[in-house]
């Protein structure tokens, strides 16, 4: 869709606001519609409103669209300095774009206790916070704690999978708990238990790699990347993605994807496509997105879950956060820094969580959640102990990046083009959309 479309489209989301009742809110906030966020946010919205000392004045109104263009929808109405709405949807990889036409806020003084210097980060461009995070996503390694007991147990299968990693890996290796599984451990044991393989392994697969050409599959990706020592740009503002980092990192998954240890399918998988097979018992371990916790050890009860694993430069999860922003033309500032300052406090967090959103929590706040939501106390904890950015991963044109490295790494896995062609064609590209 190119941008004169796009100006219409948000000519007519405005013609058809300024017909509705939602202007008549006090504070009209835009949410990002369906699924969990919106059922959360309208939770927490319910239990500020009805506060006795609440100034009717002050009161939220949620308003929510499409998710189909919504970000760029959105950037078009904030562009054109529409006031149909005070506050709205932010991401972390879309901070840079909006900020001009934003307000930075200032968080309430329990922010920092309820979710951890990291996560608020994710909101911040330019050292200003620009929105309160209310859901994080980062990446767990899911895995078959059954079949991974069975194979330490098994002296024989230890010896087959020495075998195995000494062939593709150049090392023998021994198995091992996956919360001590470096990127090359993820390796042997993705060959271990595909059939192609290993003809006895009873997974078909032994691991499920989000290949398509989709800007949200590099998230993924960048963990392992980054776990190498991989960025985006050094602090001079160069481009480093072609680097061994990379590099590695990208070798390594082709040749678990040329192996037959992921789906010959994958370069057409993405989140739902990765779940379902796992979900259908036929791949022993995978990182994927936190939100999969609750669907993934519903379908394999025996699921175990840990950080991604770790590589030369330590344990690292790409992490990333929807958050909720001041509009700068918005004719009730006041109303909504006061909503958004309360959502960064205990008590909505805690709301918003029970409602099921997922809020990155501070270990000491995701502990009052334990028994409901065991998920959130190992988002929390590895948010803050793993979690990184990308240099440039709040930047303007962040989207962009995300989306020329779908374009060229799916190339390179696909068989499509080599690795020296890729580096050079991403190195091009985001040397033009980084540029300073």
């Amino acid at each position: 869709m190119n941008v004169q479309t796009y100006l219409r489209a948000g000519v007519a989301a405005l013609a058809l606001l300024a017909s509705s009742n939602v202007l008549q809110a006090a504070v009209t906030v835009l949410g990002w519609p369906g699924g969990p966020e919106e059922t959360a946010l309208r939770a927490v919205t319910e239990i500020y409103n009805a506060k006795a000392d609440l100034a009717p004045e002050n009161k939220v109104e949620l308003l929510f669209t499409s998710r189909e263009g919504f970000f760029d929808k959105l950037q078009v109405d904030l562009a054109a300095g529409s006031t149909a709405f005070d506050a709205n949807l932010i991401a972390t990889y879309s901070i840079g774009k909006y900020a001009p036409y934003m307000e930075p806020i200032t968080l309430s003084g329990e922010a920092s206790k309820v979710f951890g210097d990291t996560v608020l980060k994710t909101m911040q461009y330019d050292g200003k916070q620009y929105g309160v995070p209310t859901d994080l996503s980062l990446h767990f390694l899911y895995y078959r704690k059954d079949l991974i007991d069975a194979l330490m147990a098994d002296d024989k299968g230890k010896a087959k999978y020495a075998e195995i990693s000494k062939k593709y890996l150049g090392e023998a290796l021994q198995p091992k708990s996956p919360e001590e599984w470096t990127w090359q451990d993820f390796g042997a044991n993705a060959l271990y238990f595909s059939q192609s393989v290993n003809p006895d392994s009873p997974t078909r697969y032994g691991t499920v790699i989000q290949m398509k050409n989709l800007l949200f599959n590099m998230m993924v990706f960048h963990s392992w990347a980054r776990s190498y020592g991989g960025n985006w740009m050094d602090d001079s503002g160069k481009i480093t993605v072609d680097s061994e980092a990379y590099r590695t990192a990208l070798k390594m998954a082709k040749m678990l994807y040329d192996a037959d240890a992921t789906p010959a399918d994958s370069t057409s998988y993405e989140y739902p496509e990765a779940n379902a097979a796992y979900g259908a018992g036929q791949v022993a371990a995978m990182v994927q997105w936190n939100a999969a916790a609750t669907e993934l050890t519903k379908a394999q009860p025996t699921t175990a879950s840990f950080a991604p694993p770790s590589g030369p430069d330590g344990r690292f999860t790409h992490i990333h956060a929807l958050g909720l922003g001041i509009n700068k033309a918005s004719k009730n500032k006041e109303g909504a820094a006061a909503f958004l300052s309360w959502l960064s406090t205990e008590e909505a967090a805690l709301a918003y969580a029970k409602a099921g959103g997922a809020p990155g929590l501070t270990a000491e706040t995701a502990a009052k959640l334990a028994k409901d939501r065991p998920d959130l106390v190992q988002a929390g904890q590895y948010a803050t102990t793993y979690g990184f950015v990308m240099n440039g991963g709040t930047s303007a044109n962040a989207l962009g990046v995300y989306e020329a490295q779908a374009k060229e790494f799916t190339g390179y896995w696909a068989g499509t083009q080599d690795l020296d062609t890729t580096m050079k064609n991403i190195t091009a590209s985001m040397t033009d959309l980084l540029k300073k």
